[in-house]
This record gives structure tokens, sequence and C-alpha cells, in this order.
């Protein structure tokens, strides 16, 4: 079983930028593939990016060149570096852990809130 835990969101004003966390405890960190979503009221979550255990990137095609996934393997931790940041970017973001051998999910955070606002 594996807990994951997400921080670092806040208010921002558009074109200013963020830095997400999502530390993962009780299982081997590196042997997952992880993943950022978003969700706002009334719609469905949404793909943010993905960090395989392999070290391969992916991104949603409208936040390519914006938003930056990596992670750090000894300390259990995947980050998301978002850059010109916009209002319709305000959401709670949500980080996954992903079997890499079976693809299902094994668990998500509870979730940060990011809002992009004058």
């Amino acid at each position: 079983q594996v807990h994951l835990e997400e921080s670092g969101g806040g208010l921002v004003q558009p074109g200013g930028s963020l830095r997400l966390s999502c530390v993962a405890s009780g299982s081997i960190f590196r042997l997952f593939n992880m993943g950022w979503y978003r969700q706002t009221p009334g719609k469905e979550r949404e793909l943010v990016a993905t960090n395989t255990s392999a070290g391969s990137t992916n991104y949603a095609d409208s936040l390519k060149g914006r938003f930056t996934i990596s992670r750090d393997n000894a300390k259990n931790t995947v980050y998301l570096q978002m850059n010109s940041l916009k209002p319709e970017d305000t959401a709670v973001y949500y980080c996954n852990a992903q079997n890499r051998l079976s693809y299902e999910i094994a668990s998500w955070g509870k979730g940060t809130l990011v809002t992009v606002s004058s």
C-alpha cells in the first residue's frame, strides 16, 4: 500500500509559478509510475503529466512547455513545476501512483488546490 500526500498549492497571480510536491510512503516509490491530474467542479479529472518508473514523461498537449514533471526517487517525491500560470489552470491537483506492471492505480492523494487569480 502506498500513501500519497500533495503540497505546494495556493493562490498565485496569472503569469506566476508554483511547484507542487507529492511525497509517497509505504512502498517502493521507484517501482511506480507517477502522475499528476487535475479537476475543477463539474468536470472530470484530467491528465496533467506522467512520469514512469523508467523516467519517461508524458504531458497533456495543452500544457506542454509550461508544466514539467520530475521525480526524486531518493526522496520518494514527484514534482510538478507550473510556469506561466493562467486562470484556467485553477483546479485541485492530485497525484497518483500506478503499478508499473499491471497499470492498476495503487493510490491517489487527497489533492492540493491551485488558484490562479489576480
